[in-house]
């Protein structure tokens, strides 16, 4: 053992602790992945686009004009400027331990009429915001009821004093205007 070491025995130390250090960096298994990810900052949400619902495509018709279509799946996000005829909807949201959902529908026009449209299999609205609810589900739901014994334990307590002096209190209090004046002035 060099002379350097017998004199200080925590450099050796701190070698030996520095080379597991460095070898554990050279592999992630999922348990470390999920430790990391369990510490790594907030990461905004990021939603793009217009969610076009199962509901809404199912109310879309060949022959509706493009207000009609407009109304029913709002502005859409692209608008080809080489193709005036066709609209496309994308949505894209992105949240953190969520998997990124992306979806797509194009609306094609004959003139000002809607001819066909195509995309991704939508979601319903239930289904949809289904998945947007990552909170962990316990499985077991506790019971909701109590007996009239268990409810008396939470009542008030009442001080007949207390009581006295409220209703006495109360016919002192000036009474409720019948109507609240207009918030802006009539023109």
């Amino acid at each position: 053992m060099p002379a350097i070491l017998q004199r200080r025995p925590w450099l050796l130390a701190a070698a030996v602790a520095a080379t597991f250090c460095l070898s554990a960096c050279s592999g992630f298994s999922d348990r470390t992945r999920g430790a990391l990810a369990a510490i790594t900052p907030y990461k905004v949400e990021v939603v793009q686009g217009n969610f076009v619902s199962k509901e809404q495509v199912e109310a879309l018709k060949p022959g509706m004009s493009r207000q009609q279509v407009r109304e029913i799946l709002g502005t859409s996000l692209l608008t080809d400027v080489f193709h005036k005829d066709r609209w496309d909807y994308v949505f894209t949201i992105k949240r953190q331990g969520v998997d990124p959902q992306e979806r797509r529908l194009t609306v094609f026009f004959k003139g000002e009429l809607l001819d066909r449209f195509e995309g991704d299999q939508m979601p319903s609205e239930e289904e949809f915001v289904a998945t947007l609810d990552t909170r962990k589900k316990s499985g077991k739901v506790p019971p909701l009821e109590a007996s009239e014994e268990e409810l008396k334990k939470f009542a008030p307590k009442e001080d007949s004093s207390k009581k006295a002096e409220a209703t006495a209190a109360a016919p002192n209090l000036p009474p409720l205007p019948a109507a609240y004046p207009p918030l802006e002035a009539a023109r």
